[in-house]
């Protein structure tokens, strides 16, 4: 009777480690790995990409700028800063609650500030570079659904503070 029960229990934990496993036998007797679905790769592949380029994650995948600056959204940007942006940030290299802004143009791809503007609960779970800021600041920045015209009009400010004319 011990050897019947012994048996029956062996083959049970051959079974539910056969189920287990990686790989997937067909009806036609081929073997299959399991992966991901190639579209899920290559979002993947492109929001790894954005923040290995220094680009954050978001909407913004990329920024043109000129020379000169763009006066009128310069002025827009300083109405966004003042109204949204200046209770934690200063415009000298000083951390307030969030870090300084001077600089922050030839430190950062305008990509990557505009994304920090409008996407900042997401930069701040998976951006490494948004989640040093965070480490450093110990604050986290709160959303405050600036729209991305906003943001671009904030980021010509922030040009213009960086000495650009």
């Amino acid at each position: 009777m011990k050897k019947i029960i012994y048996l029956s229990l062996t083959l049970c934990l051959m079974v539910f480690i056969t189920a287990c496993g990686k790989k997937e036998t067909t009806t036609t007797g081929t073997t299959q790995t399991a992966e991901k679905p190639k579209s899920m790769m290559g979002a993947e592949t492109e929001q790894q990409k954005m923040i290995n380029d220094g680009r954050g994650i978001g909407e913004i995948k990329m920024v043109s700028l000129s020379v000169p600056l763009e006066q009128e959204r310069v002025k827009r940007g300083k109405d966004v800063y003042d109204m949204k942006c200046s209770s934690c940030h200063k415009l000298t290299s000083e951390r307030f609650v969030g870090p300084g802004w001077l600089g922050v143009t030839t430190r950062r791809k305008p990509e990557w500030i505009m994304n920090m503007t409008t996407n900042a609960d997401v930069m701040l779970e998976r951006d490494p570079e948004a989640q040093k800021l965070l480490e450093l600041c110990l604050t986290r920045m709160p959303n405050q659904n600036v729209s991305i015209g906003d943001a671009r009009d904030v980021l010509e400010y922030m040009r213009s503070n960086d000495g650009v004319k």
